[in-house]
């Protein structure tokens, strides 16, 4: 379970990492990034209190949390399912012990490759599928030609390859470390359950953090039940002994 617990942390940091990068590119590209941030929450939900939320609240300093809160919604996408939905698989149902032992022997052999290596010698493998897949998820065409004046990474992608700029590299060591989780997890029995907290829900502590702190209200735990869920930034899950990984929130005054 600490294992579990470890590789949740390299997931938070790599997301915070490419998410640094992307909104690094969008300032350099001179995008208006609270439009940004609204548009990236409306495109997420229909409901008129997303827009609210995020219009009134989601200032500059936290269009990071808006936007990797979008990042990892597009990459946790189907984390319950033994392949991401890439395809039926379900041989986690059909051989359950054979098919924990194969998740954790794959989680041993990546976990210290260099993620451009491993796809480079097999680039259509489950990985390489799973980057590309999320990579066209996460940064769409409009996005990509602003920030880098062009469609060639994404071309790239489309013909079955892995680019080597920098900014495929970030996205890459994102998508390992989820992919590592993701294989720890269905090595697990029972395999931790992953819960995200919803918009307008009320803060509990033992199920979130916030990753801002409220002015005269302290940090995360100590926020309390005046406060609620503006939006989401990362998943929690809840493993099999009990224990719980904090959902990670941005967290707003209820009144």
């Amino acid at each position: 379970m600490e294992l579990f617990e470890a590789t949740m942390g390299l997931v938070k940091e790599a997301s915070k990492a490419f998410t640094s990068v992307l909104l690094s590119l969008m300032r350099s590209a001179h995008w208006d990034i609270a439009a940004a941030v609204r548009s990236i929450e409306a495109a997420s939900s229909t409901a008129t209190t997303t827009t609210t939320f995020t219009d009134s609240l989601v200032g500059a300093n936290h269009a990071k949390y808006a936007l990797e809160s979008y990042i990892n919604r597009k990459i946790f996408q189907g984390f319950d399912h033994e392949t991401f939905y890439m395809d039926g698989s379900l041989t986690s149902i059909l051989h359950p012990d054979q098919h924990r032992r194969d998740c954790f022997t794959q989680y041993r052999d990546m976990k210290a490759m260099d993620p451009i290596e491993l796809v480079s010698i097999l680039p259509t493998c489950s990985f390489g599928n799973f980057c590309f897949k999320k990579y066209l998820s996460i940064v769409h065409p409009k996005m990509e030609e602003s920030l880098f004046g062009d469609l060639e990474q994404r071309r790239q992608v489309l013909d079955g390859h892995h680019p080597r700029s920098q900014f495929y590299g970030e996205f890459l060591g994102l998508a390992k470390a989820v992919w590592l989780l993701h294989l720890l997890a269905f090595s697990l029995d029972p395999p931790p359950s992953h819960f995200e907290a919803s918009r307008g829900a009320d803060f509990h502590s033992q199920y979130m953090e916030s990753v801002v702190r409220i002015s005269g209200g302290g940090g995360g735990a100590k926020v309390g039940m005046s406060m609620v869920v503006g939006f989401p930034v990362s998943p929690g899950f809840k493993l099999g002994n009990g224990s719980i990984i904090k959902a990670r929130v941005y967290v707003v005054s209820k009144n």
